[in-house]
């Protein structure tokens, strides 16, 4: 966590640097790097799996706990507690970034990052839309984007980890998922922001 009176900004979790997408087109490889902010990885030792869904519970809003969600604008302050009273921790700057809640308290909730790192944001700064981002704990590797599920497809793309993208659907196996212009298929294992064998429609 950032030193007191310090701000860390965060733009995509542990994105490491480059979305990289290699895809197939009229016969032909093309490369297409899109250049993004990278933060430091996280420490030896620290969390980055989500909790596993069997644990959940109903929140004071009716919702279960733990479960995932997404950044709703580009600037999040992240507190040290649940209100405006306490200190900024850090602030993300990454719209769509999916973060976990792992707690409520009234209009505020505490949220986990895929580094492992939580803090409490209110409530409006956040949206359920389902994002994820790939394989964040495989730094400077790729993961292979397929047209279809079981390996029946062909390899449409290999993208980046820390790359954000969006769920269109899940199996419990594998994920439909929107990313860099692309729309394919990765095992549902390879992504952070879905729970193993969650089932998901967009």
């Amino acid at each position: 966590m950032a030193e007191s009176g310090k701000r860390k900004r965060r733009w995509g979790g542990t994105i490491a640097g480059a979305l990289c997408v290699l895809a197939a087109a009229g016969g032909a490889w093309m490369l297409f790097v899109q250049k993004h902010e990278a933060t430091a990885a996280a420490q030896v030792g620290d969390v980055t799996a989500s909790t596993t869904g069997s644990a959940k519970v109903l929140g004071p809003s009716g919702l279960p706990v733990p479960r995932f969600v997404s950044l709703k604008t580009d600037k999040v302050n992240v507190r040290r507690g649940p209100s405006s009273d306490h200190q900024v921790a850090w602030v993300f700057q990454r719209r769509g970034l999916p973060v976990e809640i792992v707690a409520e308290f009234e209009n505020w909730r505490r949220i986990r990052d895929s580094d492992g790192e939580e803090g409490w944001v209110y409530q409006s700064m956040l949206s359920g839309k389902r994002m994820v981002t790939i394989a964040p704990w495989r730094k400077e590797e790729t993961v292979p984007l397929y047209s279809d599920t079981g390996l029946k497809g062909g390899l449409l793309a290999r993208v980046s980890a820390g790359v954000v993208g969006t769920i269109d659907d899940c199996s419990g196996a594998w994920c439909a998922v929107t990313v860099g212009g692309y729309r394919g298929y990765i095992e549902q294992t390879m992504l952070w922001g879905v729970y193993p064998g969650e089932q998901v429609s967009n």
